[in-house]
């Protein structure tokens, strides 16, 4: 999804996207491994019971004290979680009590989650220390991880990456409901431990933001452009293109008078979000796009398609959740949480 290529499109493709309804009941979407990821993390209470798993919270109780969530609510969640094989229920030893573990699904996400952290402490800290920092255990480093191409090893911006359709590509029937989320209701991601993934989700964790964010990669850039591509209601596009651009994701520009019209373009900032996209991409492509990715992804640098990968910044490993130490800027028992267990 970057700028720096047009989507290679057939005939055929380019009729359908123009003919698309608007009626809720025959809303088509590109099919996209970034939005499955987030059909997950975009609901607050499953990202935030994920985040607290990160940190070894393995209890019922001890999700509800963290997150101060009600009972029914974390009853369900822990139960779709489950089904969808992100934890897995433990009986540890003779205990009755059951607990929620991450299974090799679930620990994958950890890149993701990274990647969103990064982009929240540089551009939505409002100058204070980042809440955790990070120190890679394999070499030892404070480590600022950066989404690179797993062919060369280097970073990848979203202006030096090309991409074409893979054999996932396509649109299907649009799920319902799964994008009304209101505006209002992200502030739930910010419940418990200070986080910059919470900061980020905030901004593009409501699935209409992201895909306004997502066409921007597509290179759609006009109101009317954007509206035809998402189906999506006048009013609800003209809200989330306003609140990008005062979140500082978009920028708008005249490109006309008489009458007075705007495209929006994506700022350093939005810009900055494709690392933290493609890291999802990745994710949906292996756990939820059932062997056909929708998007090839070529790195114009080396001229090799890659898959995305989440690299210390200093050693060019690969981040993994066993490997991660933590230097905390809070007290967890303030916000009744578990440590990190691996507290520097």
């Amino acid at each position: 999804m970057p700028v720096a290529a047009k989507l290679q499109r057939t005939a055929t493709k380019s009729k359908a996207t123009a003919a698309l309804p608007r009626t809720a009941a025959g809303r088509t979407e590109r099919n996209c491994s970034v939005a499955r990821t987030l059909d997950i993390v975009s609901d607050a209470w499953a990202f935030l019971i994920i985040r607290e798993a990160f940190f070894g919270t393995q209890t019922f109780e001890a999700f509800r004290s963290a997150l101060g969530i009600p009972r029914a609510t974390l009853t369900d969640r822990l139960r779709k979680l489950t089904q969808l094989a992100i934890f897995r229920q433990v009986a540890p030893g003779s205990s009755p009590r059951k607990e929620y573990r991450l299974t090799k699904m679930g620990f994958d996400l950890y890149p993701s989650f990274i990647a969103l952290m990064q982009f929240g402490d540089r551009w939505l800290s409002k100058g204070k220390p980042p809440p955790l920092t990070l120190v890679h255990a394999t070499c030892g480093c404070e480590s600022h991880p950066v989404v690179t191409c797993s062919h060369c090893g280097e970073r990848v911006p979203a202006r030096e990456v090309k991409y074409r359709d893979g054999p996932g590509a396509g649109r299907c029937p649009a799920k319902p409901g799964r994008n009304t989320r209101r505006p209002s209701e992200g502030s739930r991601f910010v419940l418990g431990r200070p986080s910059s993934v919470s900061r980020a989700l905030e901004i593009i964790g409501d699935k209409w933001s992201f895909m306004v964010v997502r066409e921007g990669f597509f290179g759609n850039r006009r109101y009317d452009r954007i509206l035809n591509e998402l189906a999506i209601a006048p009013n609800i596009l003209t809200d989330r293109l306003n609140r990008l651009v005062a979140n500082g994701v978009l920028r708008r520009r005249q490109y006309q008078s008489s009458p007075d019209r705007y495209e929006y373009l994506l700022t350093d900032m939005g810009l900055e979000l494709y690392g933290p996209f493609i890291a999802m991409l990745r994710w949906g492509d292996r756990f939820l796009s059932k062997g056909k990715p929708p998007l090839v992804l070529t790195h114009v640098k080396c001229g090799h398609d890659f898959d995305p990968v989440v690299n210390c910044d200093r050693c060019r490993t690969p981040i993994l959740a066993a490997d991660m130490r933590y230097r905390l800027a809070y007290d967890p028992k303030s916000y009744g949480a578990l440590g990190p267990r691996s507290v520097e």
